[in-house]
């Protein structure tokens, strides 16, 4: 893997993690276009780190009170949400892995994220601020990052369209589903580092350090922007866009080019 497609790698890392169009599905396209289909886990999991360290930086304070009141109810409202993710990765996580090898699946899993957040962007305004979050919310929106364990669902998109579900508004739907995102990421981490190998060394060690940097500014700033523009508009914008990308892929893999 040469400098280059590092930096491009990370950089649809770090923007698709947190725009609600699926990351995984990203990745695939980009490993194929550049051959690294085989990169294997060593890379996934450099990638994950550079959005994990966005997300400790831009969530630095929030994260520094959380530490300070470790049992407050923000805490537990994290653990209820991530409770689903849990389940889903200890006992899916081989025959989903299988499917993001494959990619077989993808085109219609990003049909299917489309339709979420279609259906999402035609709810009404709502009024639920994070003080207002309950334990049913928190595991509402989290049996809907559980989801994401398919390859091409979007985990951003699915749980701001569960949040908006619940009558949450459109900011706090976006800031917790972020924030919510932490220990999820965390815990993908921890998971893959113990199928790790020495597979990374044969990418070369500063194309794999360039990823991992360019995933987390990409990152950072992906968060930043996708918190302001839910704010604003629609979540329908990019609907259009999962569905366009589906329809290419189901096609592409119908001619054996995918």
């Amino acid at each position: 893997m040469d400098s280059i497609a590092a930096l491009i790698l990370g950089m649809i890392q770090g923007l698709t993690e947190f725009l609600p169009i699926s990351s995984t599905g990203h990745l695939y396209i980009g490993k194929k276009l550049f051959g690294l289909q085989d990169a294997g886990l060593f890379l996934d999991t450099m990638l994950h780190i550079g959005t994990f360290i966005a997300l400790i930086v831009f969530y630095r304070d929030i994260l520094i009170r959380l530490l300070k009141n470790p049992f407050g109810r923000l805490t537990w409202l994290l653990a209820a949400g991530t409770l689903p993710a849990v389940c889903a990765g200890v006992f899916f996580s081989d025959f989903f892995d299988r499917l993001s090898l494959t990619g077989s699946t993808i085109g219609w899993e990003f049909l299917l994220t489309g339709a979420f957040l279609w259906f999402a962007g035609n709810m009404k305004r709502g009024s639920k601020t994070l003080e207002d979050l309950s334990f049913f919310d928190s595991i509402w929106i989290g049996t809907f990052q559980a989801f994401a364990i398919f390859p091409a669902v979007s985990r951003s998109g699915l749980t701001i369209a569960g949040a908006l579900f619940r009558n949450i508004d459109k900011e706090t739907a976006a800031y917790f589903s972020f924030l919510l995102s932490i220990p999820a990421v965390f815990g993908a981490i921890l998971f893959q580092m113990k199928d790790l190998s020495d597979s990374g060394a044969s990418l070369g060690l500063t194309p794999m350090f360039l990823a991992t940097v360019s995933a987390a500014l990409f990152g950072y700033a992906a968060v930043k922007w996708m918190i302001d523009f839910v704010k604003k508009h629609s979540l329908k914008w990019f609907a259009g866009y999962v569905w366009i990308l589906g329809i290419f892929i189901l096609v592409m893999q119908g001619l054996k080019v995918f």
